[in-house]
């Protein structure tokens, strides 16, 4: 058994004093922490600190992301606990860190350097009976959406906007999805719970688990308290951010963590730069009989197998949670998908900025002249990530403590949405912002050299005691790195 250590008080990372730890936990982190299957008595370990007015919403969006973070960071705790580290540390989050990290690309520079946003044919648009929102980053996701509108390839917002001004948002939505375009219907706000999240758990964090026989696996020895997760070995199989984010908390906490693209499908340099911290990055296409043969002997003794790609997708290639599991028994699998797994468009594309339309979210946050809105962060992309992080923190918990076996976790945006929507209680105004400690990134911003040049970047929430303070290492060029583990 593990014992957990004293919750401290001292310093904030801010130089800030901390409040003792409040006499009850948290009830959004006690939330994530059940569905993972967490011991109860280490939730007396969280507490919370720094300023509250960094991810302004409303919803309540601040108690979530710092659940996540909280969750992640009292996962790590717990392995290093189970590697060596004894006592369980306590968690202290910093929610200026939290609120800088759920808006990591937004603070990134690179050489100075801004990167773009959202693309000119991405956002929302008048249609004759409402809104739609498109995603059109990607020039593939540009071109279908272009082609299946009528519209030449070289058509500006302009000539979008006139041609959606003319159709139902709905109409939009379907033939965009069958064409393989990204668009989405605003959906209105609503006292019930839109049928998209509604066959989804509102307590939990749309948190889908399974444990699988158990089977020999590879064995985790000690590790050091700043590093639970050294000598894991993850292929990462994800792109864009909430996948990204999952395995660059797995890299900072020691993990060696492998992402493999497909040269077939060109990463945005900017992302990479992003979320690439402490990770390699190689090509392989698993069309072909020599790459998938690289494949088969990396996952042969892989321990954890990110896929955040849309299910299915990778099913031709032998990547089905079915077969992955009749070739390792023992592996951790986790599935990160935009929908949901067995709703109305489980199977369907997503992005974060396509779910909160189509549940919900951007009526939410509507300006006053009524057109849809945005939450201040990407936080369905970082509060899936974060949740997916800890998922597989604990997994690895329960085999360092003996209890050996695969497991398969599945999580989702809209899972996250409805926890949002309909499982967090609304913050009291008065709880929301402090004005003793306004809210200024700057203390959470760093400066690394990299193959792309010199980046200010957000470090890492992750905050319990002996956690590390930044990623051993940048991010290198995207698909450069050989496809080998490291040991």
């Amino acid at each position: 058994m593990i014992e957990p250590s004293a919750p401290a008080t001292g310093p904030s990372s801010t130089g800030q004093p901390e409040p003792a730890p409040p006499a009850a936990f948290d009830g959004p982190t006690a939330d994530v922490w059940t569905a993972l299957g967490g011991p109860a008595d280490l939730l007396p370990l969280v507490s919370f600190h720094g300023p509250q007015d960094g991810l302004r919403s409303g919803l309540p969006l601040r108690r979530l992301a710092r659940a996540t973070v909280a969750a992640c960071s009292l996962a790590a705790a717990e392995l290093a606990a189970r590697r060596g580290a004894g006592r369980v540390p306590a968690v202290r989050v910093d929610e200026g860190a939290v609120a800088a990290s759920f808006t990591s690309e937004r603070h990134l520079t690179i050489d100075g350097r801004s990167p773009v946003g959202f693309a000119p044919l991405s956002g929302f648009w008048r249609t004759r009976d409402g809104w739609v929102r498109t995603h059109a980053n990607y020039p593939h996701h540009r071109a279908r959406l272009l082609d299946v509108l009528g519209l030449p390839s070289d058509a500006g917002p302009e000539l979008l906007a006139e041609t959606l001004a003319g159709l139902r948002a709905e109409d939009v939505q379907e033939r965009a999805y069958a064409a393989g375009a990204l668009a989405v219907a605003v959906a209105p706000v609503s006292p019930a719970r839109h049928p998209l999240v509604d066959h989804l758990p509102v307590a939990a964090p749309g948190l889908a688990a399974s444990g699988l026989a158990a089977a020999p696996v590879r064995p985790l020895g000690a590790a050091p308290v700043d590093r639970p997760a050294a000598g894991v070995r993850v292929l990462d199989l994800t792109r864009v951010i909430s996948g990204p984010v999952a395995t660059r908390i797995l890299a900072l906490l020691g993990a060696d963590v492998l992402r493999i693209d497909s040269p077939r499908l060109p990463e945005s340099d900017d992302a990479h730069a992003d979320t690439g911290f402490g990770k390699r990055s190689a090509r392989l296409d698993l069309a072909e009989p020599a790459d998938r043969a690289v494949f088969e002997d990396l996952l042969a003794t892989a321990d954890v197998v990110v896929n955040a790609y849309r299910p299915g997708s990778l099913d031709a290639h032998g990547l089905a949670p079915e077969a992955l599991f009749a070739r390792r028994p023992d592996l951790i699998l986790t599935q990160i998908d935009a929908w949901g797994w067995n709703g109305p468009w489980a199977g369907r594309r997503g992005f974060d900025s396509l779910v909160q339309a189509g549940v919900g979210i951007a009526a939410h946050e509507a300006g006053p002249d009524g057109r849809p809105g945005a939450l201040p962060a990407q936080a369905l992309d970082h509060g899936t990530g974060y949740l997916a992080a800890a998922g597989i923190l604990r997994a690895l918990a329960d085999r360092a403590a003996g209890r050996p076996g695969g497991r398969h976790l599945r999580h989702s945006f809209a899972g996250t949405a409805s926890w949002l929507l309909h499982g967090i209680a609304p913050e009291h105004p008065s709880t929301g912002a402090s004005d003793a400690q306004p809210y200024d990134p700057q203390p959470w911003l760093t400066v690394t050299d990299s193959a792309y040049g010199r980046l200010r970047h957000a470090l890492p929430p992750i905050a319990y005691d002996g956690a590390p303070a930044n990623w051993s290492r940048p991010p290198g060029r995207w698909g450069t790195d050989e496809a080998v583990w490291l040991d």
